[in-house]
């Protein structure tokens, strides 16, 4: 809870001057008289602690520091019947003859509103989860509710027109209030405590929310309300409660596929701790097959993440390694044909290689008619390689002749070709591992495309500077 003016009067042990603040306000922060300016919210009152021999002149001050002070409550060691008359004669709010020495009160009272907001933060983030669940088992009516309860007050949510949509507490006898002070209207409200949050963007606005807590002037109220309010956004901007969810994978895989730093902090927020996992890609020859429910329900059988997306009848996805055995088993034993493609293991900040592999694996295992197919098992570069005889490996590997230096060696254009065709083309990765600019990076390829006569843009050119540069380095010297 947080902490009013006389819970610290009961803490300090010392004596209520009472002055503009009444003892019910709560209590947002605490600041050394040299410290202090103005006070920060009308509706939290402000400790400012001041040393006894300095609060006779600083109460005399006629500046405008002096008159912020009578908003504030001081704070001060000092006490007795000279003290009393100087607060009273200044309209000001004191604590007078506090326990600890002027000295002490600063840093005790920071430690004592710090665990005060620890525990505040603790008690809005429980909150927030019973609310989603509220959410997910009673869209709005449910938050709206729960709200109302955890707030110990009333709740009413209004469209943008100012119609109810769904009331809770003793919202539905406030109901007049509620659309006065959304509205603006010049009608005196009778709730000191009344809260307004806006649900919704700008001039996007789908509705507001009035709540209002027995405490009047409650942080966590505002907090609740606030995080209630986005909460609502989403559940009336949409007609099926999963599509939000189905957006929020899409776009987090989106994000493992495009790799680096930034992909392993996101699976660490979404529980996943491994460092490599497994692409796989499953769909099936008929579009009764529900796919995308069906890789959900064996992954909730394992206990596993649902990091996966689904587009058109197939479902994109990564799996924890020692998990692909199991649904790769699942797949074989479905009772439709259903087919199953499985990437190699790769680590959490390059996983768009496994995925691209899981799709090269499931077009093979539809056009063979197989249920699983692993990307390992699938005839390679070096399968084809090792059935070319001499002569053919030669004139493959010729085709990078033009790269070779003055010296007749390859060099730094051909360990750039190999380095850029190994990250996918992927400029920024590539100019990074070679430890060059990206416009020099770019040169070098315009360079290496004018020299053989290939496109990197074209998937065949590429195929075939790829089978040469494996060829090449297969060669012995003498075959060379």
């Amino acid at each position: 809870m947080t902490r009013d003016i006389a819970s610290i009067v009961r803490t300090l042990g010392g004596e209520l001057v009472d002055g503009a603040r009444n003892a019910g306000t709560p209590v947002d922060e605490v600041v050394g008289i040299d410290d202090f300016s103005v006070v920060g919210h009308p509706g939290f009152a402000t400790l400012v602690v001041v040393p006894g021999r300095r609060l006779a002149e600083v109460l005399a001050d006629g500046s405008a520091r002096a008159a912020s002070l009578r908003q504030a409550v001081l704070v001060t060691h000092a006490g007795g019947a000279s003290a009393r008359r100087a607060v009273e004669a200044a309209g000001a709010t004191a604590i007078l003859g506090a326990g600890s020495s002027d000295d002490l009160l600063v840093p005790m009272l920071t430690a004592l509103l710090a665990v005060d907001q620890a525990a505040e933060d603790r008690a809005v983030t429980s909150a927030m989860k019973v609310l989603t669940l509220a959410a997910r088992r009673g869209g709005a009516s449910g938050v709206v509710a729960e709200l109302a309860h955890r707030i110990d007050g009333w709740a009413v949510l209004l469209d943008r027109h100012g119609q109810v949509i769904t009331t809770a507490g003793a919202g539905g006898l406030h109901i007049q209030d509620a659309i006065a002070v959304a509205l603006g209207r010049p009608v005196r409200v009778r709730h000191r405590g009344l809260q307004v949050h806006a649900v919704g963007p700008g001039e996007d606005l789908s509705a507001q929310l009035v709540v209002s807590s027995r405490t009047e002037a409650s942080s966590r109220a505002r907090e609740l309300g606030s995080q209630a309010a986005a909460l609502l956004d989403l559940l009336l901007r949409t007609d099926d409660p999963t599509r939000t969810e189905r957006l929020g994978r899409a776009v987090m895989v989106d994000a493992l596929l495009a790799g680096g730093d930034a992909a392993p902090e996101l699976l660490r927020k979404w529980g996943v701790h491994e460092t490599s996992l497994t692409g796989f890609v499953l769909t099936a020859r008929s579009a009764s097959v529900e796919v995308e429910r069906l890789v959900t329900h064996w992954l909730d059988e394992l206990g596993a993440a649902h990091i996966l997306t689904a587009d058109r009848g197939t479902v994109t996805g990564f799996l924890r390694d020692d998990h692909v055995d199991a649904i790769a088993a699942r797949v074989d034993a479905y009772a439709s044909a259903i087919f199953l493609g499985i990437g190699s293991p790769a680590p959490t900040d390059a996983l768009g290689r496994s995925a691209a592999e899981a799709g090269q694996a499931v077009e093979a295992a539809r056009a063979e008619g197989r249920r699983v197919v692993r990307y390992r098992t699938i005839p390679t570069v070096q399968y084809v390689i090792d059935r070319l005889g001499d002569g053919d490996a030669r004139r493959v590997a010729h085709l990078l002749d033009p790269l070779r230096d003055a010296a007749g060696e390859h060099g730094e254009l051909t360990e750039t070709l190999r380095v850029y065709l190994a990250e996918n083309g992927a400029w920024g990765v590539t100019a990074e591992r070679l430890g060059v600019h990206r416009q020099t990076l770019t040169a070098r390829i315009h360079r290496v495309e004018e020299l053989t006569g290939l496109s990197m843009a074209d998937a065949d050119d590429r195929t075939a500077a790829w089978l040469a540069l494996r060829t090449l380095a297969l060669m012995t010297p003498r075959s060379e």
